[in-house]
């Protein structure tokens, strides 16, 4: 019998928010396609099989291990009511027509960009077998300058983060426009190959030639597939996978990075090919039939429908999970009309990439791969610290009451329930201090002595200590990088209807202790652990009293 390919692990990263921001009216860029992409994943149960995080905002420092001091400072600071004020540096890094000063356009590149490095860090960590960020995939972005939608390069810094534990990352590019702001990046190292199938000639952004090969000691370590309009399926196919082949022999990476754009598919608004979800998904398909690590990432795509398509059915080919044609209902299933189905037909567009053309151009890249040296390898070196998660989320407490909030910020005011619990195992309300320090005292027989000595001291304490002091505690506040529940989904996200919030973590003792004793119990500590594991203090203990 044969054996079953090992079950991979597969991470992803969404943020509720990211469909809110908004390029503006009549821009073909929607990130309102993640936030569909989202929901039929939700509705289709695939959320069930992998891990959901929710991104971290990556911090300036982050950026600017590829990106300028000056362009990331210009990203942070310039908003749509202070454009004015930047006329020469909106000129200078090429923000203003096709990359637009949008409300939140920083926040939108910190959550796009964080999701792609948490997740290199995750496979770099072998948490992760797959990470999926369709959120990410922004490989137009230059070191200074913003082009093709695309501000920061979430995917050159995912890349470099893979470079502290991988020698040779191969990055791999779907997209019918040339990932130019990658290969720029990597054009001169032999670490990083890069490979790019594209629309080529009078075509955004007009780089990717064939004969574009790298430089220096990345010479033969750009490889560029260009292609004419209406390439189909077989075609697609025919090239594919001879081509990263050769590749994987002659490179032998030990990580990869795909871009996923979905404006490949056919019936695009800006594209030009005829590719169906089956055709595309077959390139997910066999580059994790390698059984390296992968990065997945999203990208171009501007039918939103399609899109939403396409990366929901390429999760299901990470999972190794089929999926219904027909789709499930959604928040978004009137989209989808007429036939609500998952799939889509090509049209009747002439393919003009001819087999004597794509011959032609594979012949001419395996001779551009002869000339590699086999495997070049990396002098060893320690490695450096993994990207910094530092999110405190301080800005979050600063908006009023009346304003709205985004989802991230809401969760980290809701109190959980469980977090301020008695245990199970306490029987009789609340235990205090005094309770602990006996029960150590009987169970801790080798310290018996000094456990008495405590309770004494103990007791001297608590007849000093305020009786009416009480601190209110603080909701754990959520780190970046937790698990995150799937947050579209309403029967399955959302806490049910009859969970109660604690108002308050502390009990009071009952008054019959009062007369009894002749004094009020000290208020306790009460800890509790969030899903990550940490250990957070829900209430401090009460201030001691003057004499």
């Amino acid at each position: 019998m044969a054996s079953l390919p090992p079950k991979r692990k597969i991470c992803y990263y969404y943020d509720g928010d990211i469909g809110n921001y908004y390029y503006g009216q009549g821009h073909p860029m929607k990130p309102h396609r993640i936030r569909m992409t989202h929901n039929l994943i939700l509705n289709y149960g695939l959320y069930r099989k992998m891990e959901i995080y929710r991104p971290h905002k990556a911090t300036a420092e982050e950026m600017t291990k590829f990106h300028s001091d000056d362009y990331i400072k210009f990203l942070r600071s310039i908003r749509p009511d202070n454009m004015a004020e930047y006329n020469k540096q909106m000129q200078r890094f090429n923000v203003g027509e096709d990359c637009p000063v949008f409300d939140g356009m920083y926040e939108f590149c910190q959550l796009s960009t964080g999701g792609s490095v948490a997740g290199a860090v995750k496979l770099n960590k072998q948490a992760a077998d797959i990470a999926v960020n369709w959120a990410g995939g922004l490989h137009h972005a230059k070191k200074s300058e913003a082009s093709g939608f695309c501000y920061v390069n979430d995917i050159v810094l995912g890349i470099l983060e893979l470079l502290k534990y991988h020698q040779r990352v191969l990055y791999v590019d779907i997209d019918i426009h040339h990932g130019d702001g990658v290969e720029e990046a990597f054009y001169t190292t032999d670490r990083v190959m890069t490979v790019s199938f594209h629309k080529y000639g009078e075509y955004f952004p007009g780089t990717g030639d064939l004969r574009d090969i790298g430089a220096g000691k990345g010479k033969y370590y750009a490889v560029n597939f260009p292609l004419r309009d209406g390439i189909d399926d077989e075609s697609y196919e025919s090239i594919f996978k001879p081509v990263i082949t050769r590749v994987m022999e002659m490179f032998q990476p030990s990580a990869i990075v795909l871009q996923c754009g979905a404006d490949s598919l056919s019936g695009d608004r800006l594209g030009c090919f005829n590719l169906t979800l089956k055709g595309h998904g077959r390139c997910v398909e066999f580059i994790k039939k390698w059984n390296l690590p992968v990065l997945l990432l999203g990208g171009g795509g501007y039918t939103i429908r399609n899109v939403a398509r396409c990366w929901t059915y390429e999760t299901s080919i990470a999972l190794n999970c089929d999926v219904a044609n027909e789709l499930p209902y959604n928040d978004y299933f009137e989209y989808y009309g007429p036939d609500f189905k998952l799939h889509i037909s090509p049209s009747n567009m002439a393919n003009q990439n001819t087999p004597e053309y794509m011959d032609k151009i594979k012949t001419r890249l395996f001779e551009n791969l002869r000339m590699l040296p086999h495997a070049p390898g990396v002098q060893m070196q320690a490695i450096p610290e993994d990207a910094l998660n530092d999110d405190s989320g301080e800005e979050d407490d600063k908006a009023p009451a009346d304003q709205r909030i985004s989802i991230r910020q809401a969760d980290k005011r809701i109190a959980c329930e469980e977090e301020f619990s008695d245990s199970e195992d306490e029987d009789g309300g609340r235990k205090d201090r005094r309770d602990h320090k006996k029960k150590r005292q009987k169970t801790d027989t080798g310290d018996k002595k000094e456990g008495e000595t405590d309770v004494k001291k103990d007791e001297k304490e608590v007849k000093k200590e305020a009786p009416e002091t009480k601190e209110e505690p603080k909701a754990a506040s959520e780190k970046d990088d937790k698990v995150t529940p799937a947050g579209d989904k309403k029967d399955e996200s959302s806490p049910p209807a009859s969970a109660k919030t604690e108002s308050n973590a502390n009990v009071d003792t009952s008054s019959k202790d009062k007369e009894k004793d002749g004094e009020t119990k000290a208020s306790t500590t009460a800890s509790s652990t969030t899903s990550s594991g940490t250990s957070v203090t829900a209430a401090s203990e009460p201030e001691k009293m003057e004499h």
